[in-house]
């Protein structure tokens, strides 16, 4: 996938976490699950621009390593969601498929780097 494309699904994904976020019920039960989701959900497209301007190939393994940590941390708290039946179902349900495609591309990313700095 190229560069630009990657960069403008990290950002879609974050405008559909923050559009997620926005549309549930504000009451004391959800407080805290949509401030996780929104903060993680979004630092995956932060992180991703830092990688265009990481110092070494050993930085922008770093930095690729924080992105599957965050990509990874949406997926758990949008299956939290979804155990607790929280949000739109469709929209919680393209989030989820987003979240895990982008887990998987970067985790790639991440081994193919590794890999050719040993």
């Amino acid at each position: 996938m190229d560069k630009n494309a990657l960069l403008e699904r990290t950002k879609d994904i974050a405008i559909d976490i923050i559009q997620f976020v926005s549309n549930l019920p504000i009451n004391k039960a959800n407080d805290v699950m949509p401030y996780q989701l929104l903060k993680c959900g979004t630092s995956i497209g932060t992180n991703y621009h830092e990688t265009n301007r990481a110092e070494s190939k050993a930085d922008f393994i770093h930095k690729i390593s924080i992105i599957e940590k965050e990509a990874a941390e949406t997926q758990y708290w949008l299956e939290l969601f979804k155990s607790m039946d929280f949000g739109e179902f469709e929209e919680r349900r393209n989030l989820i498929l987003e979240v895990s495609e982008l887990l998987a591309i970067f985790t790639g990313i991440g081994k193919t780097s590794k890999q050719k700095y040993r």
